[in-house]
């Protein structure tokens, strides 16, 4: 592998890392009795976004993996096992080990990757495929993104203290 594809899989996965460990520092200042607190009854709980957070991880380390995003039929079977093994989660320690294993899963499909890997796109069978580069990137970006929604729940129950 050359060295600008050793940067980019080790920029991927300090960013993996760092999505999660960021994440998992937020959701530390998650009271126990708000962890299932919603602001209106059709809303994630701040232990469900965690779950999603910690199950996706998983997912997307199958996906670098296989090579292969769900496709086409299999796609009503992938959203319901994301579901089951979400819903599983009822705790914030079951959570934190779920995605601490998650991630890494993700860091060991990162360093499966060969040179030719970062050329191929992940074909949806939708109509849209995505880079492998980018699915690289997303196990970080979408764990920063989901520190977002506790950060809106914790101003929701009237938490506004800045936490460092």
């Amino acid at each position: 592998m050359n060295v600008q594809s050793e940067c980019l899989v080790e920029f991927c996965k300090k960013s993996a890392v760092a999505g999660m460990e960021e994440f998992l520092r937020v959701f530390k200042y998650v009271p126990d009795d708000k962890l299932h607190w919603t602001p209106v009854p059709t809303a994630k709980s701040a232990l469900r976004v965690g779950a999603h957070t910690a199950v996706a991880a998983g997912n997307f380390a199958r996906m670098i993996r296989e090579r292969r995003v769900p496709y086409g039929d299999e796609i009503p079977d992938f959203v319901a096992r994301t579901r089951a093994e979400e819903e599983a989660i009822t705790t914030r320690e079951e959570m934190e080990s779920v995605f601490r294993k998650n991630t890494e899963a993700v860091l060991a499909a990162l360093d499966g990757l060969t040179e030719e890997d970062f050329a191929i796109s992940l074909d949806s069978g939708q109509g849209w495929s995505m880079p492998m580069t980018w699915m690289m990137k997303l196990p970080g970006t979408h764990a920063f993104s989901h520190h977002g929604q506790i950060d809106f729940l914790q101003t929701c129950w009237d938490d506004q203290e800045i936490h460092f």
